[in-house]
């Protein structure tokens, strides 16, 4: 057998492996996933349920903010999950809040922040800190999400560059009602994580900031507190953060972390 042969089905015995056990047939968990891995984790799903045997129902919610869908929110007023998948700020928020499994949670990803526009639109230049300031002075509405790359934006971004007062800004709940924004033609430019962007529908990916005024996002999965279905969790995250995964994590915009040393 060719060394390529011989890789490939190495790879393979790795996968099935991590995911075959004898209880998979029977498990059924339920994940909470916010927008930035969610276009990773929808294409690496299906080969994780077909694999496994595990049924995986999915919700959405933000990473951070103050809004009732926020995943801290609906793990507050008893919604049950057993996996959360979230930016690292909101993680750690919720770590504080002993709603996490000590120990469990596993950095996935990275992605930085970028700027979107209506798919067909002409793109502004937003490769140098001035250039992204007049991109963001010039457009009607600018749209960010309310979760953490916006609470960045706010707070960090927008007065560095001396225009938090003077530009449109108008904020969602999700990077999903940014981009439907920017597609409608309600918003001029969306600014979230480039993630968000590559996966939505009627928009483009301008460019991504530059490193002087850029914030890179960490995407994170762990257990929650009290599952009932926490060793078909522990299999997910190792399944996502495997080197199985990350070809589908890079295609999906963001850099994959890999396997837990």
């Amino acid at each position: 057998m060719n060394p390529s042969r011989m890789a490939f089905s190495a790879k393979l015995l790795a996968v099935m492996a991590l995911l075959l056990w004898p209880e998979a047939a029977s498990a059924q968990m339920k994940v909470l996933i916010s927008g930035g891995f969610s276009g990773a984790y929808e294409k690496l799903l299906p080969e994780f349920e077909q694999a496994s045997g595990i049924k995986v129902t999915t919700a959405s919610g933000a990473s951070q903010g103050d809004g009732p869908q926020t995943i801290g929110a609906q793990l507050a007023r008893g919604e049950k999950a057993d996996v959360v998948i979230l930016s690292r700020e909101g993680l750690d928020g919720l770590i504080a809040a002993n709603r996490i499994a000590a120990g469990t949670d596993v950095d996935l990803a990275t992605v930085g922040i970028g700027a979107a526009v209506r798919a067909g639109a002409a793109k502004p230049d937003v490769s140098t800190a001035d250039a992204v300031k007049q991109a963001l002075l010039k457009a009607r509405v600018v749209a960010i999400p309310a979760s953490t790359s916006g609470i960045w934006l706010v707070k960090e971004l927008f007065p560095k560059l001396g225009i938090a007062e003077t530009i449109n800004v108008k904020v969602t709940p999700r990077g999903t009602g940014v981009t439907a924004m920017v597609a409608s033609g309600e918003a001029d430019l969306g600014v979230l994580p480039v993630s968000e962007i590559l996966h939505a529908p009627g928009v483009e990916l301008a460019g991504v900031l530059p490193a002087d005024i850029q914030f890179i996002q960490t995407f994170s999965a762990a257990i929650v507190a009290g599952s009932s279905e926490a060793e078909a969790g522990k299999r997910l995250i190792e399944f996502l953060s495997s080197a199985r995964a990350a070809e589908a994590i890079k295609g999906a915009g963001l850099e994959p972390r890999g396997p837990k040393k």
